[in-house]
């Protein structure tokens, strides 16, 4: 009497899975890494080199989901809270006639998704097909999948088979899509996840307040000895990795002195590689080992020259744009050494002396320009600057800039307005909720945050007292215990 049909709108599993699955067994941790190889290929950090804000989030996410496969390996677990996962994912390459999947340089797109699975396998398929990428190497990794049932499965029905719920609610059995139905109907809150979430990060926050104060006490210390104007790290690196790289700073500060302080007056920043970056800032690469930091301090002194030619071609490119001025923005541009931002002026330059197109002179004082090498087209970005290719067609160059100008005047007042506002509003929260720290990504806009101050100074969160808020993109307690919030939080009754 229970077996009646009915057609209803229900994940049907086959819809999502190949039959194989319903046979497969469990994958073990590093055969769930080698079958999500495609998708890290897809999304890897390093592959976006020239879009900070992309890869920042990337490199987010990417913590966030071997945090949930680290879980899912645990003994012993029972079910994990649904995580809301955002990825950057490279476009492939239509024209690849050799079946591998290959990747473009340059095209991306942005994948949200929630992971609700319970075991490996379900989750890289998820994964894997949330993202459009192939699942039939999962397959191959499953040798103990049984021929029979397979064979039988290939001849089923496309025709999903649903019982009703009263089958359930009568036999006592549990519905295999409720808890993943729940998840479509919830959305995580922000006070629901800080009550979830609220005493981890406490926690994590204690524990890491003495190796914080140790981090201060080095980055002052070795301020002081070298005479820095700062010290900084590109990445989200944490407080223990961080104090790692400063006393390894330290220990050369030890053995070579009076060369390290021939960066008297420089910004440190520790990153990928190691070098002068585009603006005059000492990179170290965290990779590196102390003889190529040595020799980098020892070659400071003779990137003077180079500087001063890079700012004359600064001048010079402006002059012949109508007094435009070129500036290189940190948070939206890649990471340039200066010997190779001076290779893109170069470039730039030369093609606009062959054309020679006219400009009133400083008819654009006032308007900023950025220079890039993977774009083919000018664009107004919205924070009223222009960003333009090294190899557009200078007189398209001359009719996009003259017809923007005043937008992007209009623009540029706009983003100005908005940092005082963004600002403002920072303290105030800051105050009212008694934070220790807050602050956001690079990759939210001051209208986005904005936005968000707004709504959370609408609101009573006694769980942020004395914490180190971040806004971000996704919910996450990073591992020194900084709370990470979606600037486009929600709030209110769950969404039924």
């Amino acid at each position: 009497m229970f077996c009646h049909l009915r057609p209803v709108r229900r994940l049907c599993l086959g819809k999502i899975f190949p039959y194989w699955f319903l046979y497969s067994r469990a994958l073990s941790g590093a055969e769930a890494v080698n079958a999500l190889r495609p998708f890290y290929f897809a999304v890897h950090p390093d592959f976006f080199g020239q879009h900070p804000r992309e890869r920042e989030v990337n490199e987010n996410s990417l913590k966030r989901l071997s945090a949930y496969l680290e879980n899912l390996q645990k003994p012993g677990f029972k079910s994990l809270k649904p995580t809301q996962l955002m990825f950057y994912v490279r476009e492939r390459d239509q024209n690849s006639s050799d079946g591998q999947e290959h990747f473009s340089t340059s095209g991306f797109r942005a994948v949200r998704f929630t992971l609700h699975t319970r075991d490996l396998l379900s989750t890289v398929l998820y994964i894997l097909n949330s993202c459009s990428l192939s699942t039939e190497h999962v397959q191959n990794l499953n040798n103990n999948v049984h021929s029979q049932p397979l064979k039988e499965a290939k001849g089923m029905s496309d025709r999903p088979i649903k019982w009703d719920k009263s089958y359930y609610s009568f036999t006592g059995f549990k519905d295999p899509d409720e808890d993943l139905e729940q998840v479509w109907r919830t959305e995580t809150t922000l006070t629901s996840w800080l009550d979830n979430n609220g005493e981890s990060a406490v926690k994590k926050l204690k524990n890491s307040l003495p190796l914080r104060k140790e981090l201060d006490r080095l980055k002052d210390e070795l301020s002081r000895q070298l005479q820095l104007s700062d010290i900084r790290w590109q990445r989200s690196w944490g407080i223990a990795h961080r104090c790692s790289q400063l006393h390894s700073l330290g220990r050369l500060a030890q053995q070579n002195l009076e060369t390290l302080k021939n960066a008297k007056g420089c910004t440190v920043i520790f990153t990928d590689r190691s070098g002068v970056s585009a603006v005059g800032h000492v990179m170290l690469g965290t990779m590196d080992v102390h003889h190529h930091w040595t020799k980098l301090f020892e070659r400071l002194p003779s990137y003077s020259d180079l500087q001063r030619r890079l700012m004359l071609l600064e001048d010079q490119i402006s002059c012949l744009l109508g007094g435009i001025q070129v500036v290189y923005i940190e948070e939206l541009q890649p990471v340039l050494t200066l010997e190779e931002y001076y290779s893109l002026l170069d470039v730039f330059y030369n093609r606009l002396l062959k054309s020679r197109v006219p400009f009133h002179p400083r008819s654009l004082h006032g308007l900023q320009m950025i220079l890039n090498s993977d774009r083919y087209a000018p664009i107004l970005h919205e924070l009223g600057h222009f960003n333009i290719p090294i190899l557009c067609d200078p007189a398209n160059l001359q009719w996009f800039i003259l017809t923007r100008a005043q937008q992007a005047r209009e623009k540029m007042k706009r983003k100005e307005e908005l940092k005082v506002i963004e600002n403002e509003l920072m303290q105030a929260s800051t105050k009212k909720f008694s934070l220790e720290k807050f602050y956001k990504e690079p990759s939210v806009s001051s209208i986005q945050m904005v936005d968000c101050c707004k709504r959370l100074l609408e609101q009573s969160l006694p769980y942020l007292q004395g914490m180190h808020l971040c806004v971000s993109h996704f919910y996450s307690v990073m591992q020194d215990g900084d709370l990470c919030i979606p600037w486009n939080w929600k709030n209110g009754e769950t969404i039924k």
